[in-house]
C-alpha cells in the first residue's frame, strides 16, 4: 500500500477507535444539553507548540456530525504561541463536546512529537545533518507519529520491518557474519536499502566491505564517530544512534555523520496542554 493511502487509512482507523473507546454506547453527559443547542468553541494551546493532527480532528468530527464546521487558524507544522487560538469549531453542542477529548488527545500527542522534533531540528541548524525517527513509537500510532516528525522538520527512518533492512547483532549472529547477512538481504530485495548496525571499527570495516548502503554507529563516542567518518570516506551513509538528547545532539552532528536517529522524538514526549472552551450558544 502506498504511504499516503496507508496514512489515510490510519487516520480513519484512529478516529473510529478513539470514538469507540470514549463514547462507547453513548455520551450520557452530553444528553444534559438540549438536542437543538448549537455552539461555537475555541481551541487554544497553553504553551508554545508545533501544530500537528488536523486530519485526525476533521475525521473525528466528520464521523460525529458532518454539519460541524472547523476553521483552522494555523496548519500542520506551524509554530503556535502560548494562548493562541488555532481552531474554531461550530455545530451541535452535544457533538462538539462528545468529540472534544478524542480530538484533543490526538492533537496534544502529535503536536508534542512535532514540537520535540522541531526543537531538535533547530539545534541542528547549519550542520546539514538529517534528524531521523525510529520504530519506538506509541502503540497504534506508528504512521501518525511518523507524520508528526515530518511536520517538525525531521525525516522518517523505515516505517516498519517491511520497507528497509536493518541488520542488527542478532541478525548477524543468526546469519554467521555481516557479509552473509548483507548478501542475503540483496538476494531478497535488491531495491531496498540495507543498513547494518555496528558496535566497533572491525564491524564498520566489515559492513563497508560488504557494500552496506547505511551504517548505524551504535553508541560510538564522539572521537570514534569522527574516526568512523574518516574510515568511511563517503562509501556509505553514516547514522549515529544512542545517547542522543538535546545536550549531545549538536556535538554528534559536528563529528561529520550524515544523520542522527532518536527514539526520544516519539516514545517519551510530553503532551501539549490544549483546551477547548465554548464561546457561544444558540438554539437552532
Amino acid at each position: 500500500m502506498h504511504y499516503q493511502d496507508a496514512l489515510a487509512e490510519a487516520i480513519r482507523e484512529a478516529a473510529a477507535h478513539l470514538l469507540a473507546e470514549d463514547v462507547g454506547p453513548g455520551d450520557i453527559t452530553a444528553q444534559l444539553i438540549p438536542e437543538a443547542q448549537w455552539a461555537t468553541a475555541r481551541v487554544i494551546t497553553r504553551e508554545p507548540a508545533v501544530l500537528c493532527g488536523m486530519a485526525w480532528v476533521e475525521e473525528i468530527y466528520r464521523r460525529l456530525d458532518p454539519s460541524i464546521t472547523l476553521r483552522w487558524n494555523a496548519a500542520d507544522g506551524d509554530r503556535l504561541e502560548a494562548g493562541q487560538c488555532f481552531l474554531e469549531v461550530e455545530g451541535p453542542a452535544r457533538r462538539l463536546l462528545t468529540g472534544e477529548r478524542a480530538a484533543l488527545n490526538l492533537l496534544q500527542t502529535l503536536s508534542a512529537t512535532a514540537t520535540r522534533t522541531r526543537h531538535y531540528v533547530d539545534l541542528l541548524d547549519g550542520t546539514g545533518v538529517r534528524l531521523l525517527d525510529t520504530r519506538k513509537t506509541l502503540p497504534g500510532l506508528r504512521l501518525a507519529q511518523k507524520y508528526a516528525v515530518t511536520c517538525g522538520g525531521g525525516h522518517n527512518h523505515r516505517i516498519g520491518l517491511f520497507d528497509a533492512f536493518l541488520i542488527k547483532e542478532n541478525h548477524i549472529a543468526a546469519c554467521g557474519s555481516i557479509a552473509a547477512a548483507v548478501k542475503e538481504a540483496r538476494s531478497i530485495a535488491r531495491d531496498l536499502p540495507v543498513e547494518v548496525e555496528v558496535e566497533s571499527f572491525d564491524e564498520l570495516d566489515q559492513a563497508l566491505a560488504a557494500g552496506a548502503d547505511i551504517v548505524m554507529l551504535d553508541n560510538f563516542s564522539l572521537e570514534d564517530m569522527r574516526e568512523a567518518v574518516k574510515r568511511t570516506a563517503g562509501r556509505a551513509t553514516l547514522e549515529a544512534s544512542g545517547n542522543v538528547d538535546e545536550t549531545t545532539l549538536r556535538q554528534i552532528a559536528e563529528t561529520g555523520v550524515d544523520c542522527i536517529s532518536s527514539g526520544a522524538l516519539t516514545k517519551d514526549v510530553k503532551a501539549i496542554d490544549l483546551s477547548m472552551r465554548i464561546t457561544a450558544l444558540e438554539k437552532r
